[in-house]
């Protein structure tokens, strides 16, 4: 039995979203201390940064992938940088009181903060270059409507998990005490930090 392109673009949609890392503990994070909707604006930003290099991959785009690539050392660089700030910056805020909707960040800060973080790790781009192969993709060469479904298909599975998992979250956010909240944000934002420093140490031990 074959899936239709845009099924097989779920199952890799929820494959790249459903490890947690990093970016996973920060949409949580959002959705316990700013409600759910934070949590899931931000975990869209993540599902667009990785559609996006879906896209490139599977239309063949070299040029830019291959700028992607040669440049990935900084990229993976900065992403660490960044990483380590907004750990930094998340174990030192001060939660918002349980049952209130954290409005101090805008939805558009929400997105466009995760898109950006997510574009800064060129490793998306890798992993779609040697999956997407074994799922019958060929790069470059597959029909425009195709590659669009199948990139829908990575979209919304990536989607729905972020939905799932920050709605969940998000709805024991108001039996949470300001205690438990500063907690998670330390919490959170030590492995944050620890991430950051282990993609610095990576590329070190790499050079």
């Amino acid at each position: 039995m074959e899936f239709s392109p845009f099924i097989q673009g779920i199952i890799i949609g929820l494959t790249l979203a459903v490890p947690v890392g990093p970016i996973s503990l920060l949409c949580i994070r959002r959705a316990v201390d700013g409600g759910r909707l934070h949590g899931i604006v931000s975990g869209i930003g993540v599902a667009t940064a990785d559609s996006c290099y879906a896209a490139i991959a599977v239309l063949g785009l070299t040029a830019i992938s291959g700028v992607i690539l040669a440049h990935q050392v900084f990229f993976r660089a900065l992403a660490g940088i960044v990483l380590i700030i907004v750990g930094v910056k998340v174990a030192l805020s001060v939660p918002t009181e349980p049952g209130r909707d954290g409005g101090q960040v805008s939805y558009v800060t929400d997105y466009l903060s995760l898109l950006a973080l997510a574009l800064a790790n060129p490793l998306t781009i890798i992993f779609f270059l040697v999956v997407l192969p074994g799922f019958g993709i060929v790069l470059g060469g597959t029909p425009l409507l195709t590659s669009a479904e199948f990139v829908l298909g990575i979209f919304s599975g990536s989607v729905a998990w972020w939905i799932l998992l920050c709605g969940g979250v998000g709805s024991v956010r108001s039996s949470l005490s300001i205690t438990n909240l500063r907690f998670i944000n330390r919490v959170s934002g030590l492995l944050i930090i620890l991430a950051g420093l282990a993609a610095l140490l990576l590329l070190l031990l790499n050079r």
